[in-house]
């Protein structure tokens, strides 16, 4: 019989696991204190570009980094409950490629600010905020796809028996909670609880897993991997 292995293994759910939900919190604490709403967004920029740059490129960083998050979770539940991975794993990702969509256009949007001027950037913003893409129809999923994960997490008690297993049961289904669409701060309390909620729930998972996760992979595996990701990042430049 042919072995088979989790994809995509232990190291990169525990880098999921860990790093995902704090670059999150890590971006919107980036932009603390500046106005939630497109207009102020885009002022924001204007009055610092730099800051602004960081604060969205941690956030989406963190949005791709769950996808093996969920992945990890989701086998936790499915050991019990294999409907509830399914659909939890399902919508939770299908929500994710819906707000790294909402992270390139809110990265389009502050080019226009550099190209056009603010003013003009906030019309075209404004004039343009609901038309018609594909990814409005992941908008309902962004928000249940963490709820069915965390019903699917209480009811395999994936988080572990108890209070504790519980509050994380919750501290996840916060989630729900962060706000959807193109450029939202996110830096209102119950945003700040909802990512808050993600780093209660997955944090401590992911140092289990790292736990349980076997041999160290080989150094040369590790410094490739560091040389790529400079290397790919000089590359789309380039292009």
């Amino acid at each position: 019989m042919t072995r088979t292995h989790s994809l995509p293994g232990p190291w990169v759910e525990a880098a999921g696991l860990l790093l995902g939900p704090l670059l999150l919190l890590a971006g919107v604490l980036t932009r603390i204190g500046q106005d939630d709403f497109f207009p102020g967004q885009l002022a924001a920029y204007a009055r610092q570009p730099g800051t602004m740059t960081l604060s969205y490129s941690l956030f989406a960083a963190g949005l791709v980094l769950l996808w093996p998050a969920a992945v990890a979770l989701a086998r936790r539940i499915s050991a019990t409950h294999p409907g509830w991975a399914r659909w939890g794993v399902t919508l939770v990702v299908l929500g994710l490629f819906g707000r790294v969509f909402h992270a390139g256009a809110g990265h389009l949007a502050f080019q226009m600010v550099d190209a056009l001027g603010l003013e003009a950037a906030q019309r075209a913003v404004a004039g343009t905020y609901g038309a018609f893409h594909v990814f409005k129809a992941v908008n309902v999923v962004i928000m249940a796809g963490w709820i069915v994960l965390a019903v699917g997490a209480f009811r395999a008690k994936a988080f572990g028996p108890g209070a504790a297993g519980v509050a994380r049961c919750v501290a996840l289904a916060l989630a729900t909670g962060l706000p959807l669409g193109v450029l939202k701060g996110s830096t209102d309390l119950p945003s700040l609880l909802a990512v808050a909620g993600l780093v209660v729930a997955m944090a401590p998972l992911g140092v289990s897993v790292l736990r349980q996760a076997g041999p160290a992979p080989r150094w040369w595996v590790v410094a490739l991997t560091v040389a790529a990701v400079p290397a790919a990042f000089l590359l789309g430049l380039s292009g």
